[in-house]
């Protein structure tokens, strides 16, 4: 099953694979996704909104991988630009706040989602 939608950048084939059958892991994986994620994107958009590069460059490189099990391959790329350009120390920040804003509206769409999905494996277990 991939569960691929491009206009959610979400292909969750990668987990469903290792998952081999398993609800339980799926719903775990999931799970520990969405508590983890929302306070990464926070933490960045703060640290963005303050000027603390280092800080949104460090969670920003927390959430990349995160956001490639997760099969997001799109968004992975965007956060990159984003920690990138945070390392910089001077990046110009209304385009970063652009490049995040664009990753945080894909990949919170992408929660709910998630959700959905953990929901209906949640019902099977």
């Amino acid at each position: 099953m991939s569960d691929f939608s491009p206009d959610k950048d979400l292909d969750l084939s990668f987990l469903y694979e290792i998952a081999d059958g398993s609800d339980e892991f799926i719903v775990d994986s999931i799970g520990l996704f969405l508590e983890q994620t929302p306070l990464l994107l926070n933490t960045i958009s703060d640290a963005i909104n303050s000027g603390d590069w280092t800080t949104a460059a460090s969670a920003a490189h927390k959430l990349k991988p995160n956001l490639g099990f997760f099969g997001m391959p799109l968004s992975q790329a965007n956060i990159q630009e984003v920690e990138l350009a945070c390392k910089t120390g001077t990046p110009d920040v209304a385009a970063v706040l652009n490049k995040f804003n664009e990753v945080k509206a894909t990949v919170n769409n992408n929660l709910l989602e998630l959700q959905k999905i953990k929901t209906e494996k949640e019902a099977n277990l």
